[in-house]
């Protein structure tokens, strides 16, 4: 049996490697790979584009990644001066996700994933998350996660993927406000929004931290069962 495929969002950020320096380049965090094919599936890179979404047509499940925030006017407020968007991935992604929600195809939302998530389901953002909690433990540092507790909702698809854990890794300065037409079923100790879901659907999961650099990424390993049934 073949591999799954996953179609993976990517960034487009300037890179440095070898001689070239700040060039700009498609890229994403190769955790994300190597989670995807530890839960036996097959990574392929999507960069952001708005053109059309036909490349969902061999793919057998989406990864949105985590990354910059989203721009505020795509759920209807100002942007915050600490907004750091990029509309390139909003444009590209949310035609990605349009089409894989009517297509009914396996989606993970990861993070900044998550938040695109309750947007296209006509959801709202927190775009400081410190001035909402009081605190930075969500973002301690540049580059350094925290950890926190976490709960889930009985027999939900978060709670069935997470049975058992108790605590999850962090790294985002936003959070879901509103999740629209998601059902909200994972909260932080302090009432964050940790995981949303569709149970209209087969498979849509978003999750507020990143699985991908935990040893154990459950949320990717059911994405690929998803998308292996697919």
């Amino acid at each position: 049996m073949s591999r799954p495929l996953i179609g993976i969002t990517a960034y487009v950020e300037p890179a440095s490697w070898a001689v070239w320096r700040d060039v700009p380049a498609t890229l994403v965090p190769h955790a994300y790979v190597q989670a995807v094919a530890a839960s036996g599936g097959r990574a392929v890179v999507l960069p952001p584009d708005d053109v059309d979404a036909d490349v969902l047509r061999v793919l057998d499940g989406l990864l949105l990644a985590g990354g910059a925030d989203i721009g505020p006017e795509r759920y209807g407020q100002p942007p915050d001066p600490r907004t750091e968007s990029r509309t390139d991935r909003d444009a590209g992604e949310l035609a990605l996700l349009t089409a894989a929600l009517a297509t009914d195809l396996p989606v993970l939302g990861v993070c900044r994933g998550m938040q695109l998530l309750a947007v296209a389901h006509g959801g709202a953002l927190h775009q400081h998350l410190p001035d909402v909690v009081g605190h930075d433990g969500h973002r301690p540092a540049p580059g350094v996660y925290g950890a926190h507790p976490v709960r889930f909702t009985p027999g939900s698809l978060a709670g069935s993927v997470m049975s058992g854990v108790d605590s999850v890794n962090s790294y985002h300065h936003q959070a879901v406000a509103d999740p629209g037409g998601l059902t909200v079923t994972g909260w932080g100790e302090d009432g964050v929004v940790e995981a949303v879901e569709d149970p209209r659907r087969r498979f849509v999961l978003g999750v507020q931290w990143h699985p991908e650099n935990d040893v154990d990424p459950r949320p990717v390993a059911a994405l690929v069962r998803a998308a292996r049934s697919t």
